[in-house]
């Protein structure tokens, strides 16, 4: 049986869909972007465009990103204004049938898919959406069983960046005394690997009966993710190098007898930020410092971000949680199963589903909500 039998029914899903269209449209400013188009394409018709050459391509290229952004929103507040007279002409028939009403459902859904496709997309329009990422867990106290909980939310990355076809180098690795790993930084490379993983900023908190409890009790464990965009040569940030304090110590990790066995590993400490980063994942010294150059350069970059945003949320009146400070999700594996986002209140009962890669669902909801 389908959602609606009536046409009143229809037109009124309809008529809500169209309402919450134009909401976003206005609160996203399609408008304005609509408006700067027609500038640019002035801009483009005029007959000294080409005698600058440089400017030329920049304004071809603003004006093909706008155009490839826009046209799919034109079409579907189209496709939705032209929907309710579809509606009247399929109602005008005497004996309507199911298969028709059932044609309009599909037609409608489509249009929803197509709605929830562009929100996703302007979600991933941020800034630095589409630079990879450098993702660090940080087990947090309680000894082994934090250490445990995060080489689960390691492996769960892993999965994910795997399922999406993602790939990871594992920059730096500290593993625990018994079990687990104390923390790990990750480069994942892919399109918008940081527009995604953004949505996983925060601590993440485990209930379970410990494996490591030989009385069996319940413990909770915490481990705090913490994502940063891995910035582009195009990006400026100062550093210079009396700022800089630069160590060598030996690999902890796997990696080989000749990684084992000299000084190749490096940690940086930017002594005005108190910012310290390490690699340790290549063989050699010079490699492994220009890696951490470039994770304390996006390192450097995200903290500004962050200082930029709580002044003007400061300005506004507006105070938001600040992720890497706050809970964002529990993961319940007794007494029953559960994961839940604090943030958005999107939850599941398959815990074994997220903890292979399955947490689409998850970024995806904060997505939506983020853009909205």
């Amino acid at each position: 049986m389908g959602l609606y039998k009536t046409r009143d029914e229809i037109l009124e899903a309809t008529s809500s869909f169209q309402k919450e269209l134009i909401h976003h449209w206005e609160q996203q400013g399609i408008d304005t972007i609509s408006h700067g188009l027609k500038d640019l394409e002035a801009e483009t018709e005029r007959a000294t465009f080409w005698d600058n050459p440089e400017r030329a391509r920049k304004i071809s290229q603003k004006k093909a990103a706008q155009e490839k952004l826009l046209l799919p929103w034109k079409k579907l507040k189209d496709d939705l204004n032209e929907f309710p007279d579809l509606i009247e002409i399929v109602f005008e028939e005497q004996n309507i049938k199911k298969e028709a009403i059932h044609h309009l459902e599909e037609e409608l859904s489509k249009l929803r898919e197509q709605y929830e496709k562009l929100l996703m997309t302007r979600a991933l329009m941020g800034q630095d959406d589409g630079e990879d990422a450098i993702l660090t867990l940080t087990s947090g106290a309680g000894g082994t069983e934090s250490q445990d909980w995060a080489e689960m939310i390691f492996r769960m990355y892993l999965r994910w960046c795997g399922q999406r076809g993602f790939s990871t180098d594992i920059l730096d690795l500290h593993p625990g005394e018994e079990a687990g790993i104390k923390n790990v930084s990750i480069m994942v490379k892919g399109e918008s690997a940081y527009g995604y993983l953004k949505s996983e900023n925060g601590i993440h908190r485990l209930v379970r009966l410990s494996p490591f409890d030989s009385n069996k009790k319940r413990h909770t464990s915490f481990c705090a993710v913490h994502v940063m965009p891995q910035v582009n040569d195009s990006i400026e940030v100062e550093i210079e190098e009396k700022d800089l304090r630069i160590d060598t110590y030996r690999a902890s990790g796997a990696g080989g007898q000749h990684v084992n066995k000299t000084d190749s590993a490096i940690r940086i400490t930017h002594i005005p930020s108190k910012v310290v980063v390490q690699c340790q994942n290549e063989r050699s010294q010079h490699k492994n410092k220009a890696t951490a150059m470039k994770m304390l350069k996006s390192k450097l970059w995200d903290i500004e971000k962050q200082q930029k945003s709580e002044d003007i949320e400061s300005r506004s009146g507006e105070k938001r949680d600040v992720a890497w400070g706050n809970q964002i999700r529990s993961y319940i594996m007794h007494p029953y199963k559960m994961v839940k986002d604090l943030r958005t209140g999107m939850e599941t009962s398959n815990v074994e589903e997220v903890m292979n890669g399955g947490i689409d669902p998850f970024i995806e909801a904060y997505l939506k909500k983020y853009v909205k």
